[in-house]
This record gives C-alpha cells, sequence and structure tokens, in this order.
C-alpha cells in the first residue's frame, strides 16, 4: 500500500475525532511526526511525499495504542511547556497549559530578587522549577524534590537536556513529612500536589487515569497535601518568602485558609488564562526580634547620672569665672 503523508495524517485526524478525542488534529499530526522522526515544520513541507507499508503500519499502531486510553505524551514520550520540551514517562504528571500560571507567578516573584533559591516540590518532570531556572532574569539555584525515585530521573534528564544542572538538583523528598534539614531554607518554595479528592480519580477520563496515581490522589477532599506541606515545609521558607500552590478547581479558597492558619500572610489569588483561580500565594512575615537588652534596656541609674551630669555642666553656679561674669544679675523691683 501506497499513500501520501498528508492522506495518512487525514485518516488519523478522522479515526481519532470519530473517539471523540479532543484536539484531533494536534493528536494525528503529532502521532504522524512522531512515528516519522520528523517535527511539524517537516511535516508541512513534506506532507506530500508518499508513506510504505512498513511507516503506514507503524502509525497504525501508535492510533490504536491512543483509542486505548494511552495519553499522547505517553506515547511520543514528551511534551511542550512553557515553550520548552520536556520528557515525560508513565512515572511523570503530564505537564498541562494551566501550570504556567505557576510559573508565571514565581518569576514575577523571583526577578523582584537579586537572587533567589528555588524548591520545586512535588516536581516530577521538572518543568516548574526547570522553566523558572531557565527565564528567571536573576541568578537562581533550584532544587527539584519528589517522592517517586522514577520521576526524579526523568526530571534529573530534562534538567541535562535544557542545560541548567549548574543552577538546578534532584533530591528524593516526602512533602508529607518534616522538610530535610539538610534542604536548608529558600526564597520561593512552588508545588503542584496531588488535590484530586480520591473518590474522583475513577470518574476521570481514561487518559488521566492512566498518569501516575501518586500524583493526582489528594485524599479524601483533595487537600491533604496543602496541609502537610505549609506545617512541614514552613519552617524552610525564608522570611519574606513564599510559597505557592497550583489548586483544582475552587480549591483557592480552602488553601487559602489552610495557609492563613499555618502562619502565611498577604495570600494573593492568581488566575489562569481561562479565568479559574489557579494559584494560591503566601508570605512567611518578618519577625520582631527582641531587642539586645544592653543596647535597647533602659537602666534608669545611668539616665540620672546622665541628666545630673548635665544640669552640673550647664548650671551658672559651676561655670568658668568668665561666664560667672556674664550671668545677668536678678532684677530687684
Amino acid at each position: 500500500m501506497v499513500t501520501t503523508i498528508n492522506d495518512v495524517y487525514l485518516d488519523t485526524r478522522r479515526t481519532l475525532r470519530q473517539a471523540n478525542i479532543a484536539g484531533s488534529d494536534i493528536e494525528a499530526r503529532e502521532l504522524v511526526c512522531f512515528a516519522l522522526g520528523i517535527d511539524e515544520n517537516t511535516f508541512f513541507t513534506k506532507k506530500r511525499e508518499y508513506l510504505f507499508d512498513p511507516k503506514i503500519t507503524e502509525i497504525q499502531k501508535l492510533v490504536e495504542r491512543r483509542l486505548s486510553g494511552v495519553p499522547l505524551q505517553h506515547i511520543t514520550g514528551r511534551w511542550e511547556f512553557y515553550g520548552l520540551e520536556f520528557k515525560v514517562t508513565e512515572d511523570t504528571l503530564i505537564p498541562r497549559a494551566d501550570t504556567e500560571t505557576l510559573v508565571d507567578s514565581a518569576l514575577a516573584f523571583v526577578n523582584s530578587k537579586e537572587k533567589a533559591r528555588v524548591l520545586d516540590l512535588c516536581c516530577g518532570t521538572g518543568c516548574i522549577g526547570i522553566s523558572i531556572t531557565r527565564f528567571a532574569r536573576n541568578p537562581i539555584s533550584c532544587l527539584l524534590a519528589d517522592i517517586s525515585e522514577k520521576a526524579l530521573k526523568v526530571a534529573k534528564e530534562n534538567t541535562i537536556f535544557h542545560r541548567v544542572t549548574n543552577a538546578a538538583n534532584v533530591s528524593i523528598c516526602d512533602a508529607l513529612q518534616p522538610c530535610p534539614s539538610q534542604f536548608g531554607s529558600f526564597d520561593l518554595i512552588v508545588c503542584n500536589p496531588p488535590y484530586i479528592p480520591t473518590s474522583e480519580i475513577p470518574t476521570l477520563d481514561i487518559e488521566v487515569q492512566n498518569e501516575p496515581h501518586l500524583a493526582l490522589d489528594g485524599g479524601e477532599d483533595g487537600l491533604d497535601l496543602y496541609r502537610a506541606i505549609c506545617t512541614n515545609f514552613r519552617p524552610a521558607v525564608k522570611e519574606g518568602g513564599a510559597l505557592m500552590f497550583e489548586v483544582g478547581l475552587s480549591q483557592h479558597e480552602d488553601v487559602r485558609d489552610i495557609m492563613l492558619a499555618a502562619g502565611f500572610e498577604d495570600i494573593t489569588i492568581f488566575k489562569d488564562l481561562t479565568g479559574i483561580e489557579r494559584v494560591v500565594c503566601g508570605v512567611v512575615p518578618y519577625s520582631i526580634e527582641p531587642m539586645e537588652e544592653e543596647l535597647h534596656e533602659l537602666n534608669a541609674e545611668e539616665i540620672l547620672d546622665e541628666i545630673e551630669a548635665e544640669k552640673e555642666e550647664n548650671c551658672p553656679e559651676n561655670g568658668t569665672e568668665e561666664n560667672r561674669t556674664n550671668v545677668a544679675e536678678p532684677v530687684r523691683v
């Protein structure tokens, strides 16, 4: 069988549309490009060229995997986020455009500082921390942390691919436990935690259910990780530093209350491009340290001594002979 690249693309698009897969145009093109090892620009320049059976069969097998519920990103092993391409596997959450709001908010924060230390908690592919590192105007160092060793391996590969290994490193970390002391402190912690209520996971699209449940399940009400992180990681945020969360639909008020109860202040909520409240940010306030006793405690005896000394120094009776002769005599009436 012989056909053109464009005909195969049209057949693939039609099949995906019949299966009610959203974005069938993009997905069909991605599958064809992946099978042929070409990018989108090359696809448009070569779409009139012919394909033969082996490649056609390969594309058909990819389509069958997609129809079975395997996410496109797990088939191609890559996905774009914040203008950068990231490796994606079955062990990582797929980067989504909604999360770019978190990167926008984080960049606005770190760009206001001369330098910053950032923690990307529950990092998955590392797309958030790496994007911040790549686009920050000022020097930053970033730690990518996750409980999954397989996810951390992907994150490490992404730091190498984007050439940020001098500024970004990876470390195992359980967000439900206190922040490891060896992590030190941070100017900013960003986190896209699991936030889907456990009971809702079986109702999600089959593609989402195929993503790692560890990255989806937020407990009974979806808020377990928010509570734990606010408690466990607040001590790791520097004074004047911030903690930023991505939140699910209608979770922003609950997360705001959790952050306030944990001692965060100046809570700010950012909306994504669709107008949905997507990011909640809280700041650790500056503490007022007790003044050093020897400098700031009032010593009554010393003060009285200073007052008496001033009186004696300024008193005319204790002045010099010259001063005494210049003192005006009282006027007698």
